[in-house]
């Protein structure tokens, strides 16, 4: 059950002194999710309370099911440009058509993000490299900053993921700006900058949203033209089941299916985004997927429409402190307190303030220090951080992941494709064999003998370079060369393709009169070597332990040890 449920776990190491932190950080992100969720609701062609329905059910069942202490679940901006674009491509007529579809999509987005969560598929995290969630999350955060000037500037800025396209909508706009707004904004900008420098246990957010409140109201600022909150519809959603029809089913799997992928990504990005800043590891790959769907899948009978991780609102949850998942809890009592009782005290909020509280969170997802890292140390994964970056930025969120995740995988082939190949030979007075580039004047030179280490896994990708390389070196060697000694410890797999070629290298090599070894294979590649062929060319006795082991038989055939037949012979008995 705690595996299910990690609440439960939390509930038992929980401490009573992180308890108003949590409640301090789920109201921080429930006053911006008010808003923001009518907002995304307007962006996905549904009513605004859709929004705040979806910020209710999704963000308790993540609670209880979620393993991130930092991440906010509810309606987003990406999410809800996905469902607008993909409902729009039907032929859907009347609201309630379209309301139906969007709900009945929240369900199949929930259903195969738990499907995959239940057969493991969590691993698909792993190809989410460092460079490439810090380049994806900090142009993520320039996009919200930017997204965020509408409110800041008074004025109505046409939306786009695209950097380039706010950017442009801005400026053109700039001329109509409320001064008004953006003092407001401006100053809770410098608050929360001060209140943060000040002391990290103010609370900043809250704070300047009750000053904004009360700024409005008492000095009736909204007949100055701010741009505030508004009304905020009354009433719970009720349970009704998703209508599910085969027709609607076959219909919007492409869409789900691109939402559920996309979704999981998000959260996983910011999650992990988020932990990395703090020094973390909690998330559990799996677990979350089945968080994510058991949200979605649970919103749906509650009228939501689809929900995934939000970067404004977990930038938030971190920088108030949150210190579990029970943080949820508190940002659905407060949106169900708001629906029910308090909607008036919200009416007069300017949304300047929401647009500082997002600008100064999310600010601190741009990890300027990494990159400087990466260009002084590691070029190439500087080269994939900067690509997501700007893909991201102007192109798409969606695409700047994918096109990351790919470029992480080409720089990983082409490593394991020219990984490091040693020439070794014994350091002088002692058993150490080692690097002679990095050992020249203190190793025995041997012109009879030839010792090489293949810092990688044999497979099809490398197997010609490990090919040519040898045979580089046997050159060097000239006509002297009587014996090679394949040190195999960091060999852990040699695919058929590779195996091939060894058969056919030691083949080659044997026939030219000079004998073939391997030494410090471990136990599975031992197993391959039998299984695969290789034996077969080359006998047991050639197997070895140790290198000193293999150069003293090359030197002296009758001095095999018996630790060397018992250990280096042995393999898996069971096949396994």
């Amino acid at each position: 059950m705690r595996k299910f449920f990690p609440i439960l776990q939390t509930l038992q190491n929980y401490k009573r002194k992180e308890l108003p932190k949590d409640i301090l950080a789920g109201f921080s992100v429930a006053i911006v999710l008010v808003p923001q969720g009518m907002a995304y609701a307007m962006i996905a062609g549904l009513p605004p309370v859709y929004g705040l329905y979806a910020s209710l059910m999704p963000v308790l069942m993540y609670a209880l099911l979620g393993t991130s202490r930092s991440l906010a679940i509810g309606p987003v901006a990406m999410d809800s440009l996905l469902v607008a674009a993909g409902l729009g491509t039907l032929a859907i007529v009347g609201l309630e058509n379209y309301i139906a579809l969007a709900i009945l999509l929240a369900f199949m987005v929930g259903v195969i993000q738990f499907v995959l969560g239940i057969f493991k598929m969590g691993y698909l995290v792993t190809f989410l490299a460092k460079p490439v969630i810090s380049g994806f999350t900090s142009a993520a955060a320039v996009i919200i900053i930017f997204s965020q000037l509408k409110h800041l500037l008074g004025v109505d800025i046409e939306g786009s993921n695209q950097f380039h396209r706010i950017f442009l909508n801005a400026i053109q706009k700039i001329p109509e700006t409320n001064f008004y707004d953006l003092a407001i904004g401006l100053v809770g900008i410098i608050l929360l900058i001060g209140f943060k420098k000040w002391s990290r246990h103010i609370p900043g957010i809250l704070i300047i949203v009750v000053l904004g409140i009360l700024g409005v109201y008492f000095l009736n600022m909204e007949s100055l033209g701010i741009e505030i909150v508004g009304t905020i519809p009354k009433g719970l959603p009720g349970f009704v089941l998703p209508a599910i029809e085969m027709d609607n089913l076959r219909q919007l799997w492409p869409i789900a299916l691109t939402l559920a992928l996309i979704g999981y990504l998000e959260a996983i990005s910011i999650g992990k985004g988020i932990e990395e800043k703090n020094e973390e590891d909690l998330i559990d790959a799996n677990q979350e997927l089945v968080a994510l769907g058991s949200a979605n899948i649970l919103g749906s009978f509650f009228q939501s429409y689809p929900v995934a991780a939000s970067f404004s609102r977990s930038a938030i949850n971190d920088e108030s402190g949150s210190k579990s998942t029970l943080s949820g809890l508190f940002t659905v009592l407060l949106v169900l307190v708001t629906l029910m009782f308090l909607t008036p005290l919200f009416y007069y909020l300017p949304n300047a303030i929401l647009a500082s509280i997002i600008m100064v969170s999310v600010f601190g997802l741009i990890d300027l220090e990494y990159a400087k890292r990466l260009w002084i140390y590691r070029k190439d994964e500087f080269i994939v951080l900067i690509l997501t970056f700007l893909i991201t930025l102007f192109i798409g969120i969606t695409q700047g992941i994918l096109t990351g995740v790919l470029l992480s995988l080409l720089l990983m082939v082409y490593r394991t494709s020219k990984p490091h190949f040693a020439v070794l030979s014994k350091i002088k007075d002692s058993d150490y064999y080692k690097n002679i580039s990095r050992f020249e004047d203190e190793v025995i030179m041997r012109d009879d003998l030839l010792i090489v280490r293949f810092d990688s896994q044999l497979y099809f990708g490398n197997s010609d370079y490990f090919k040519n390389q040898l045979y580089k070196y046997m050159d060097l060697k000239g006509d002297n060369l009587k014996g090679v000694i394949l040190n195999a410890e960091a060999i852990n797999y040699i695919d058929s393709t590779a195996t091939r070629m060894l058969i056919k290298v030691i083949k080659k090599i044997r026939n030219d009169g000079i004998q073939f070894y391997i030494a410090g294979a471990i136990g599975p590649t031992r197993d391959i070597i039998f299984r695969s062929g290789i034996s077969k060319v080359l006998p047991r006795k050639f197997l070895f332990v140790k290198i000193k082991e293999a150069v003293a038989y090359f030197d002296n055939p009758e001095n095999a040890s018996v630790s060397h037949e018992r250990v280096a012979y042995q393999r898996n008995k069971t096949g396994n």
